[in-house]
C-alpha cells in the first residue's frame, strides 16, 4: 500500500496511473574512476559517454542511453563496501543469449576475476563477482517472459523450481559450490 500524501488514504500501487518507464541509471561511488572504467569497458565493453579523469565516468551498454552506469570517483583511500550493511547489494547486467553469457565467463577465467558465485534462478542464471572497489556485479541471462512458466513468487515464495536449464562451462563450478555448502 501507498500513502496518498494529499488525502492521507492508502493506495494500492496497481491502481496508479503512472509507472517508472525503467531503472535510469546506478551511480556508485569508486576509489579510481579511470581504473573502474578501464575494468567495465574491459569485462563488459560498456561503452563512456563521459569522462573526467579524478571525477566521473559516465556509461552505458545500451548506445541509446546516455548512461546506465555512474562511476563518481572518492579516492584511493575510502572505505569499500560492507557486506549486510545498507546499500548496494549488487548490479545486475543481462547478456542478450546464453550464449553470450558464456563467452563473458571465458572472459573472466582469463582475467583471473574472481566469482564469488553462479546461480541458476530457474528463470535466469547469474555469475556474480566484485568490481576493483569491490561493488557486487552479476552478469547474467534471464529467459525470455513467455517462458517463465509462471508469474508470481518467483525467488522467494519457495523458490523457481525448475533449474537446470542453463548448462554451460560453469557446470562444474557450480557443482564444487553446491559440495561447499
Amino acid at each position: 500500500m501507498i500513502a496518498d500524501l494529499q488525502t492521507g488514504t492508502s493506495m494500492r500501487s496497481k491502481d496508479m496511473s503512472y509507472k517508472p518507464k525503467g531503472l535510469g541509471h546506478i551511480n556508485i561511488y569508486v576509489r579510481n574512476a579511470e581504473r573502474s572504467r578501464a575494468w567495465y569497458e574491459d569485462l563488459l565493453g560498456l561503452h563512456t559517454y563521459d569522462f573526467t579523469p579524478g571525477r566521473a565516468a559516465f556509461m552505458s551498454a545500451d548506445l541509446d542511453v546516455s548512461h546506465e552506469i555512474a562511476l563518481i570517483e572518492v579516492g584511493d583511500d575510502a572505505d569499500g563496501p560492507k557486506k549486510g550493511q545498507v546499500g548496494l547489494n549488487h548490479m545486475a547486467w543481462y547478456m542478450h543469449s546464453l550464449e553470450d553469457l558464456k563467452e563473458l565467463y571465458y572472459r573472466i577465467k582469463e582475467r583471473n576475476i574472481a566469482i564469488e558465485n553462479i546461480s541458476d534462478h530457474g528463470l535466469s542464471i547469474g555469475i556474480y563477482l566484485k568490481d576493483p572497489d569491490g561493488n557486487g556485479v552479476e552478469v547474467s541471462y534471464e529467459l525470455p517472459r513467455s517462458e517463465w512458466g509462471r508469474e508470481e513468487k518467483l525467488f522467494m515464495g519457495g523458490g523457481y523450481t525448475e533449474k537446470g536449464r542453463f548448462p554451460g562451462p560453469w557446470d562444474a563450478e557450480m557443482a564444487s559450490q553446491a559440495a561447499a555448502r
